[in-house]
């Protein structure tokens, strides 16, 4: 398969360099090695090394989403941001659909009538459209929006094949994770306040690299 990581031979030499002060600064860990790769490419992005504690792994999420990925699968975000981060190219060669529906003007609508959030009524347009089960879900910024995929696990028993539950913020972002990590569904979290689109972005790229790294092996 095409080598879609980087695309020059320079790019990859300053990404391979990188990786490696990451793993020598990083020190010994008890992830496994795709969820290192995963956990690694997140303190790529940020410069963080505090996500080596932060990361959390259910123990089918690299698999189950790596799979999804490969399959074609809709991808489902909170925000733009996220979409506007994501390589295309990469997503494109597996034949998968990002959505979005924040901005919607019926999702607006909704949210103020209900006097609920954009967020929310987002991932229940998302619930109405078939767009969750046997979905990647990347919430970055809103906590309200992951709350709403928790209840719908909960209540609807709709299985998604992976949520990355990584919101940013003061307000539920910490119980949002913690409510989507006693779920028996497979979640990439970043416990506590630390989060953001670019963790989310960075989670899906790990995950495309993975894949591309089992096809050409």
């Amino acid at each position: 398969m095409e080598d879609m990581r980087q695309m020059t031979s320079l790019g990859r030499q300053i990404e391979e360099d990188s990786f490696a002060v990451i793993d020598r600064e990083a020190g010994r860990h008890s992830f496994s090695e795709s969820e290192w790769k995963v956990a690694r490419r997140v303190i790529h992005s940020t410069a963080d090394f505090e996500f080596k504690e932060l990361m959390k792994f259910h123990p089918q999420a690299i698999t189950s989403g790596m799979e999804a990925l490969r399959k074609g699968c809709d991808i489902l975000v909170d925000v733009k941001m996220i979409t506007a981060g994501l390589n295309q190219k990469r997503l494109s060669s597996y034949q998968c659909s990002i959505f979005s529906y924040i901005s919607d003007p019926d999702v607006i609508s909704q949210a103020k009538e209900k006097n609920t959030t954009r967020a929310i009524e987002s991932i229940r347009k998302a619930h109405r459209l078939g767009r969750l089960s046997g979905s990647v879900i990347a919430i970055g910024n809103a906590p309200t929006a992951l709350l709403e995929i928790c209840r719908f696990i909960k209540e609807e028993n709709i299985y998604p094949s992976l949520v990355i539950g990584v919101p940013v913020g003061f307000v539920s972002a910490a119980e949002s994770k913690e409510a989507l990590m006693r779920l028996d569904v497979p979640y990439i979290v970043s416990k506590g306040r630390k989060g953001g689109s670019p963790i989310a972005v960075a989670v899906i790229h790990a995950l495309l690299s993975l894949t591309v790294d089992l096809a050409d092996g």
